[in-house]
């Protein structure tokens, strides 16, 4: 290491997020063993409160922790953390896994044929490999529901458009770099689309609005129109309800 370059950063890493939350940072790099371990600690801290945790909020590699400054300090919270993360396993806790039926194509996949034609391949090869792959739910954000999906095959990583489209509806399928993911409210979006699921990421009339968390397996499953319009009426009737496979 010469003068100039910059000491190595040592992981787990504690900063201030203003005067109400800690961010611990667990890596600078994205990979499932990471995201398993911010996971375990917003799921510990869930089950065995800390006094003064308001709500944490994980992302791909690290955790937002909310606290009110008038029960604990940061200072008195971040050593807190780090011993309850020395406790926690990657592993520990029920993965959940959910299907997603997806109709490819039709006006809101409308990427579909086109992706297909950048990658040299028929339609049907694509959504094979597509709905063959079983995907991480590393984050939610950007929008209310909004899941970010890892486990995307290496052949359809594409880049996003560069002019972004700017509205996309809600449940939308998409693809965007390495990523896949599912839309959660109609919105502007760079990303890929070729297809869209009957069901509602996002439901404020839900006791659990949210319908994945961080944590959580998906697998798509295509669907013909006449299935996709059954679902689509009991979406509409509010009887649709999501297939969770067991662990």
């Amino acid at each position: 290491m010469t003068e100039r370059d910059p000491a190595p950063r040592r992981f787990p890493l504690i900063a201030a997020c203003g005067d109400s939350a800690l961010v611990i940072e667990l890596s600078d790099q994205i990979d499932e063993e990471t995201n398993r371990r911010v996971v375990a600690l917003a799921d510990s801290l869930a089950a065995e409160a800390i006094t003064g945790i308001v709500e944490t909020v994980p992302t791909y590699r690290s955790l937002l922790v909310v606290y009110d400054p008038a029960l604990v300090r940061g200072q008195q919270l971040a050593p807190l953390l780090l011993e309850r993360l020395a406790d926690i396993s990657a592993e520990s806790g029920a993965q959940r896994r959910i299907v997603v039926p997806v109709v490819y194509g039709g006006p809101v996949g409308m990427d579909l044929d086109e992706l297909a034609e950048l990658k040299q391949m028929s339609s049907d090869a694509l959504i094979s490999l597509h709905s063959a792959a079983e995907y991480r739910v590393y984050m939610i954000g950007f929008a209310p529901g909004f899941a970010y999906l890892g486990g995307l095959p290496e052949v359809l990583h594409t880049p996003r458009l560069a002019v972004p489209r700017q509205r996309i509806e809600a449940s939308a399928i998409g693809i965007g770099g390495k990523q896949a993911s599912i839309n959660s409210v109609p919105g502007p979006s760079g990303w890929r689309f070729i297809g869209r699921t009957p069901l509602k990421l996002f439901d404020p009339a839900r006791a659990e609005p949210f319908l994945l968390r961080a944590g959580d397996r998906v697998r798509f499953r295509p669907v013909k129109a006449d299935e996709a319009a059954a679902l689509d009426a009991a979406a509409t009737q509010g009887t649709l309800a999501a297939e969770w496979e067991s662990p």
